[in-house]
Parts: structure tokens; C-alpha cells; sequence
């Protein structure tokens, strides 16, 4: 029987994986599934929402604008709840959120009541993915917490392919309502799964310190161990971490590198989402038909994926600021490459994962910039201001896609994407490094 004081964060170490443990990371990485669906639902089925309203590329915007603000406003505050009053609570409420709302859309009767109803499902898709990753890194050993939350993460691209596939050979004979359909319906399948299956966090209740709390904080941490826990044991809580403040990123030391990396975050996102939503619509525009054009989705999330991998295993041994110049560049010859190639689909389906890597890879990248550059008290407030200004590049990005397009054309679209990438190979000249230091886990922006 285990007693006296009692360290979680040490029990993790030293034990073997649970399967309770096992079931946390299942039951986080499905949720992460589910949201990667529904995230990219907008971008296979905009073309034909598109036809089915007479909408132009123009009008569509308001649509992808729409779930990006609402992801942006959703990170933050079911982030917050997941603080206050529990990563379950927050998880489950965002799982309510998109699965109802997406499952609304399929009913949608004007363009007017999807940009509403694609509001709501983003604050559910934008609220998911940091509570997710909280609760399984509070389940993790400190060996394999990286592993685990770029597991977790990677079930947004891999969500994303799955409804690409399913577009592709299901749009036809179930319309685009049946894509979200069962973007809504599966959701709240797993929602019922959840709330038998899925546990708070052990480290949250012990933290709350209340009697109640801290009870079930024991029934979880025997289930962990194995083995029972006493009565009158306590919880180590480790103090909170020192949070370094805003003004401390424009020291001289910092001011150019954070000016520099804001600078990198917000062009590189205004790319990948600008790329991501309006793909499909663009691969329409060339004169693919609709279900083949949402096969570009499953590419580059697959592409995305494949390269992940192997980039987490390798950024904390290889210079950072090379590694993103060189995909910097990667990106913008695929851009000029899509602009050239017209119908030569070989060739457009290369380019089209080639861009995983070149326009998307930085978002596994970037986190390790933010490492290199600033000390262990700086990461945290370092790294949310950056994604911070990366999410406003989310919703620009979201808005230029359409704009480019109906100004521009196709050709006009990719010249476009090209400039923010340009921009932000620029900015990466400026960041001045540290030593490299490792990091857990990507915070992906996908």
C-alpha cells in the first residue's frame, strides 16, 4: 500500500504505462480525430456549398472566417475552463460543441446560418486540441510525453484525410449535408464513450486539494499503481510555473528574435490555412470534379503526417533557422510550381504533399525555434504569444484565399501564397538562436 506523500509526476516514471493510462491517450487521440474531421469538413465540401447557394469564392470567405474565429476564441476560453474547473469538463464541452453544431450545418437553409453554425463548431474545434494535450501530458512519463502529445496532435491531419476520403467516395451519394452528418453524429457517439470511459486529470484533482477531490485522485492513482492507496496519503503539488511576462520578450536581448518569430507565426499561418481550406476549391476551379479535388485534403494531410515523424525525431539535432529557410523555400517553389502546371494532375498531386512539408511542416518546427531561442521561463509566454499572433494569421489567411481568387484567378492564388512565405523566410534571418534545447511536443496550429 502506498502512503505519506505521494509525487504523481514521479509515480509516471516510475511505473509502467497503465491501462488506464492507454485509455486516456486512445480516448484523447479519437477526440483529436473527430476535431481534424470536422476542422477540414468546410474545406471538401466548400465547393459544393458553393454551388448549392450560387456563392462566389468572395462569399465563401465569410464562411472560412467564421470557424477560424471561432477556433481562435474557443482556444482560449475552454482553455481557461480546463484550468478552473477540469480538462473533462472542457474536453466533453467541446465535444458538445462541434458534434452538435456540425451536425446542424447538414440542415443549414442559407449561407447566413452556416457562417453562424460554423462559428460554434470552431469554439468546439479550437477549444479541444490544448485541453486534449493537457490531459494527456498529466497521464504521461516524462520518457514519453513527447511521443504521446504529437500522437494526440497527429490525429488532427489524420482526421482531416479520413473525411477527405470519405468526401471523395461518399459526396457523391450522401451530398455534402452527409459529410457533416457524421461529422456531428460520430462525435456524440464518442461523447457518450466519454463520459463512461474518460477520467479527470489525477494532477488536476490533487491540485484542487479539495476532500472530495482528492479522493478520487487516490481511486485513479491506485488504478495507476496497481496497488491501493492509503487514506491519509497527500499529494505533492508541484508549485505553479513562474510565468514570464510580455515585457521580457522586448528586452534588447529578445526584441528582434520575438519580433522576428510573431513575424514568421503569423505569415507561415495566413499560408497554411489560406492553403488548407481553399485547396479543395481551387483543384475545382482547375477543372477537377468535386470528390476528386477533396483527394488534394487527404494528400497533403498525409504528406503532413509522413513528414512529422521524422521532423520530431530530428529538429532538436539539426539547425533550426537552415531547416526552416530550406522549407520556406520548399514552399514557395511548390507554389510556383502549382501556378505552372495547369492540368498535369501527376504533377499537381506531387506539388499538392510536397506543400505538407514546405507550407505545413513549419508548424511542427516552429516550437523548436521558439526553444533555441529564448530560456526555460520565457518558452510558455513565448510560445503563446506567438501562436497568439499566429491564430490572427489564421483568420487573414482564411479571408485572402477568397480574395485572391476572385481578383485573381487560380495563377493569381498561388502568386499570393508565395508572398507570405517569402516574408517569413525573411523574418527567420533575423532570429538570433540559442543552444538548442529539446522539447516535448509540437503546438500545432493544423
Amino acid at each position: 500500500m502506498l502512503n505519506s506523500r505521494l509525487d504523481i509526476r514521479q509515480l509516471l516514471d516510475e511505473r509502467p504505462v497503465s491501462g488506464l493510462q492507454l485509455r486516456v491517450f486512445f480516448l484523447c487521440f479519437l477526440v483529436a480525430l473527430l476535431d481534424g474531421f470536422d476542422t477540414q469538413a468546410i474545406a471538401y465540401t466548400g465547393p459544393a456549398i458553393a454551388k448549392a447557394f450560387g456563392m462566389s469564392p468572395g462569399d465563401m470567405t465569410y464562411i472560412f472566417i467564421s470557424g477560424t474565429l471561432g477556433m481562435a476564441l474557443g482556444a482560449m476560453g475552454l482553455g481557461m475552463i480546463g484550468d478552473r474547473i477540469g480538462r473533462r469538463v472542457a474536453i466533453l464541452g467541446s465535444i458538445v460543441l462541434f458534434g452538435v453544431f456540425s451536425l446542424a450545418i447538414a440542415f443549414a437553409q442559407s449561407p447566413t446560418q452556416i457562417v453562424a453554425l460554423r462559428f460554434l463548431t470552431g469554439l468546439g474545434m479550437g477549444g479541444a486540441t490544448p485541453v486534449l494535450l493537457a490531459m494527456a501530458a498529466e497521464y504521461s512519463p516524462s520518457r514519453l510525453r513527447g511521443a504521446v502529445l504529437t500522437g494526440v496532435l497527429l490525429g488532427l491531419p489524420a482526421g482531416a484525410m479520413v473525411g477527405g476520403v470519405l468526401a471523395a467516395g461518399w459526396m457523391p451519394v450522401i451530398g455534402w449535408q452527409g459529410i457533416y452528418i457524421v461529422g456531428g453524429a460520430i462525435p456524440l457517439v464518442v461523447l457518450l464513450i466519454c463520459l463512461a470511459f474518460l477520467p479527470e486529470s489525477a494532477q488536476f484533482l490533487a491540485s484542487r486539494g479539495r476532500p472530495e477531490d482528492i479522493s478520487r485522485a487516490r481511486s485513479l492513482v491506485a488504478r495507476i499503481a496497481g496497488k491501493p492507496i492509503a487514506d491519509d496519503t497527500t499529494f505533492v503539488v508541484p508549485p505553479a510555473a513562474g510565468k514570464g511576462s510580455v515585457s521580457a520578450l522586448f528586452t534588447p536581448e529578445y526584441r528582434t528574435s520575438t519580433i522576428a518569430i510573431w513575424a514568421i507565426y503569423l505569415f507561415n499561418w495566413i499560408a497554411w490555412f489560406m492553403f488548407l481550406l481553399w485547396l479543395p476549391t481551387v483543384l475545382t476551379g482547375m477543372g477537377l470534379d468535386q470528390p476528386t479535388a477533396a483527394l488534394g485534403t487527404v494528400i497533403v494531410n498525409a504528406a503532413f503526417i509522413v513528414f512529422a515523424i521524422p521532423l520530431s525525431i530530428f529538429l532538436p539535432r539539426i539547425d533550426i533557422r537552415r531547416t526552416l529557410t530550406a522549407m520556406f523555400m520548399i514552399g514557395i517553389a511548390v507554389c510556383a510550381g502549382l501556378a505552372l502546371v495547369n492540368t498535369n494532375w501527376t504533377l499537381v498531386f506531387a506539388l499538392v504533399a510536397a506543400a505538407g512539408f514546405g507550407i505545413g511542416g513549419q508548424q511542427i518546427a516552429l516550437n523548436y525555434l521558439i526553444s533555441s531561442t529564448y530560456p526555460t521561463e520565457l518558452r510558455a509566454t513565448g510560445t503563446g504569444w506567438a501562436i497568439g499572433i499566429g491564430r490572427t494569421g489564421a483568420i487573414v489567411g482564411s479571408a485572402a484565399g477568397g480574395w485572391l481568387l476572385q481578383v485573381g484567378g487560380t495563377s493569381g492564388y498561388f502568386a499570393g501564397l508565395a508572398v507570405p512565405l517569402i516574408l517569413a523566410a525573411v523574418a527567420v534571418v533575423l532570429v538570433r538562436t540559442r543552444r538548442q534545447a529539446p522539447v516535448e511536443a509540437f503546438a500545432g496550429g493544423h
